[in-house]
């Protein structure tokens, strides 16, 4: 016989040992705030995860406009217009000229403060 390779051999899933329940809802959780009765542990805990999500959206805010000011430096060969940034991330083309500048000033005091 000529030199053939074989195909490689597929390998099967493993058959399953249990049927998973059908569709089970579990009711929804958000950071177990429905199990709280105490009003004021409700607000401090809440208010706690408030400030953290907005803590991270304007961590990811910058991060944003970082990548915006990265993907229109004019050194880049394949630089982006605020319109075509715009395009991406479901932007207005003026809000992403903004977001442009604003993460050039986020690069130089990155740089700055290296």
């Amino acid at each position: 016989m000529p030199d053939r390779q074989d195909p490689p051999r597929r390998l099967r899933p493993a058959p399953l040992l249990f049927e998973p329940d059908a569709l089970t809802t579990e009711p929804e959780r958000f950071f177990q705030l429905e199990s709280i009765d105490d009003p004021a542990e409700l607000l401090r805990r809440s208010t706690e995860l408030a400030l953290a999500f907005r803590v991270a959206a304007e961590r990811a805010t910058d991060y944003q406009a970082i990548a915006a000011a990265q993907l229109a430096d004019p050194r880049r060969f394949d630089a982006l217009t605020p319109a075509q940034i715009a395009d991406r991330a479901d932007w207005t083309p003026d809000y992403a000229s903004r977001m442009v500048e604003y993460g050039r000033g986020l690069l130089r005091q990155r740089r700055s403060g290296e």
